[in-house]
């Protein structure tokens, strides 16, 4: 018998159990050393050079530039690289004004440009991302692409599946959804520039399975901002190529980076603010990427999602919906953030009058009248920590609790939103409630996604709903929510104005923002959290957060307005401390009309049909 390039000889002599034992140990052996070499192979593998090439076109001269590019990516390649991704439209230039205009220089894929740069894969044994315009030989329709080569060739590619205005005029929204390739460094999928305006894109290529996204972008900003949420909400690498220079009066900013899964910035290029400093020569930028990390908590987390309760992510109402607010309402509201007495609802219901008489007199003296109070997440309790202690402060609709802060929002005129263990029959629900400014009951939103805290005690509610007040549509998602986008994606489909998030944070998911603030024309404040950030920008509605603070439960406070578009400088995100009892006051306008990005166009260019993968 051979075992592992040796020779044993075994003689048995009618002693069955013998020879049963000598086939367990050889075979035990045989597997110890499978797996140790397995081990082996995979801490050998964990770590992968993956390199994001800023390199910048000239319009109209293809040939020129997949020869400049061609030389770009082998120098990435020579220095280790196994992944390189290359920018949007990086062998053409972008600005077409229409098909005639772009016709001389699309090209197959596969075709001629793709056959070029398969002959540096193959040589260094890598991945290339292309980002190119693509002719489909069968139609002739255009679109605008990226092409996934291999060391064995050509393996794929994905076509933009949102598109902005500028390449609308030429090309046709993708038809492919969202593949994604099984290579020897893991599972890659691509989405182009206006894609990470959407959560979906993303979304789709983690339930695919994806490992890493590529990411090639010709941003200005925006593109670019979204992506430390988009890795970490599905718990991706993120490698972005953007461009650095102008054309034809559009300024690309650079910055093209790698992100992890945890959302941290592994590499980052130069940010180019104005056109006066474009960097017209290609940058390369590297980082390493670790094959463990594919497997994940936010991965583990897309487990816990509730497919049942998306179901409105697949309709389509546009142009025409009767039920979306028409009007703008200036909205002023306060945000209270306290530490909660816990259990004790007298000694939580004292201080959170005080902090309301406080927001109450803070507007007056401004001048201003209060529209609209969020509080934190089970407010008048705080956390619990089993069913037991939930079930003693547990309270119908028709309790005292409620009556209070409906005698508090009529006495001041004003929606409250504020959260409470609900009992209903036999069972309990992290609830929060809608109170008007008639002493009335607007609505109530029941959590639906439970962390671990929660399932001692809760049950998950069945239904994501959004409300009608005077102040327009407003959402109401509580706490662990936040880490799932789609809970913020039915509520834009229902053209909220407003989505609160009532909050008990520590941290427990999501981070501070870490992407480069000088993108931002209004600066977002120290302690920005990302995940709620993208809630606002990925929905077009102005987002409230209410969050504890306390050193004894570690609640990190960071209670905050996120707003439509600070990034192009329309409106300005507030942040409250993290550790202090404060009222944060905040005014702000709904539904921007005017402006060039709004719910309206968000809802308008979703591309539902492609959707199907979130809700079943």
């Amino acid at each position: 018998m051979k075992f592992f390039g040796g020779s044993y000889t075994v003689k048995i002599r009618g002693n069955a159990k013998l020879f049963g034992i000598i086939i367990l140990v050889i075979t035990t052996l045989f597997m110890t050393g499978c797996e140790n070499l397995a081990k082996d192979t995979t801490e050998s593998n964990k770590s992968i050079k993956v390199a994001a090439v800023q390199f910048n076109p000239q319009l109209n001269e293809r040939d020129k530039n997949i020869e400049a590019l061609l030389k770009v990516v082998e120098e990435a390649a020579q220095n280790g690289a196994k992944l390189i991704v290359t920018p949007e439209m990086a062998t053409t230039g972008y600005q077409y004004a229409s098909r005639k205009a772009i016709e001389p220089f699309v090209d197959t894929i596969p075709g001629v440009t793709t056959q070029k740069f398969e002959k540096v894969a193959k040589k260094y044994d890598c991945y290339i991302v292309i980002g190119m315009a693509e002719v489909d030989k069968e139609t002739g329709i255009f679109y605008n692409s990226a092409a996934l080569i291999g060391p064995e060739g050509y393996i794929g590619k994905y076509r933009k599946t949102h598109l902005w205005e500028t390449e609308a005029h030429w090309a046709t929204p993708g038809d492919l959804g969202i593949p994604v390739f099984d290579t020897e460094i893991g599972k890659i999928a691509i989405n182009i520039c206006m894609d990470s305006a959407y959560f979906e894109p993303a979304r789709l290529a983690a339930l695919n399975g994806a490992d890493i996204l590529a990411f090639p972008t010709n941003s200005s900003g925006q593109a670019i901002w979204a992506l430390q949420a988009r890795a970490m909400q599905n718990g991706l690498y993120i490698v972005s190529a953007n461009r650095s220079n102008t054309e034809n009066e559009f300024h690309m900013v650079g910055a093209s980076a790698v992100w992890s899964p945890e959302g941290e910035k592994l590499a980052e290029a130069e940010f180019v603010a104005t056109e006066e400093e474009d960097i017209d020569e290609p940058t390369i930028i590297y980082a390493e990427i670790d094959a463990l990390k594919y497997d994940n908590e936010a991965k583990r987390r897309l487990k816990e999602r509730r497919p049942e309760l998306y179901k409105e992510l697949m309709l389509y109402i546009s142009p025409w919906d009767y039920t979306k607010t028409t009007t703008p309402r200036e909205v002023t509201a306060a945000i209270l953030q306290y530490e909660p007495e816990s259990g004790d609802k007298e000694a939580n219901i004292t201080k959170i009058q005080k902090l309301i008489e406080d927001a109450v007199a803070k507007t007056k003296g401004n001048g201003e009248k209060l529209d609209l109070i969020v509080l934190p997440e089970l407010a008048t309790t705080g956390p619990v920590k089993d069913l037991e202690e939930a079930s003693k402060l547990a309270e119908t609709l028709n309790g005292n609790t409620v009556e209070t802060f409906k005698k508090i929002a009529n006495t001041h005129s004003l929606y409250i939103i504020f959260g409470m263990i609900e009992k209903d029959g036999d069972k309990l629900y992290n609830t929060a409630v809608l109170v008007g400014p008639k002493g009335d009951i607007i609505g109530r939103y029941r959590k639906t996604h439970l962390n671990e805290l929660d399932k001692l005690w809760a049950t998950p509610g069945d239904e994501i709903e959004v409300f009608s007040t005077e102040l327009g549509k407003i959402g109401i998602m509580i706490g662990y929510d936040a880490a799932f986008p789609e809970v913020a994606g039915v509520m834009a489909v229902k053209r909220a104005d407003i989505i609160a998030i009532p909050s008990a944070w520590k941290g427990d998911f999501g981070a501070e923002i870490k992407i480069n603030r000088d993108i931002s024309a209004n600066r977002y404040p120290e302690g920005a959290m990302c995940l709620w950030d993208s809630i606002a920008m990925s929905s077009q509605a102005y987002t409230i957060v209410s969050n504890f603070i306390g050193t004894s439960n570690n609640y990190l406070g960071r209670s905050a307005l996120y707003t439509l578009d600070p990034i192009y400088g329309l409106d300005q995100p507030i942040v409250a401390s993290g550790n202090k009892e404060e009222v944060l006051v905040v005014s702000f306008k709904t539904i921007q009309p005017d402006w060039w990005f709004n719910q309206e166009k968000l809802i308008s260019s979703r591309r539902t049909c492609f959707y199907k993968p979130l809700v079943k």
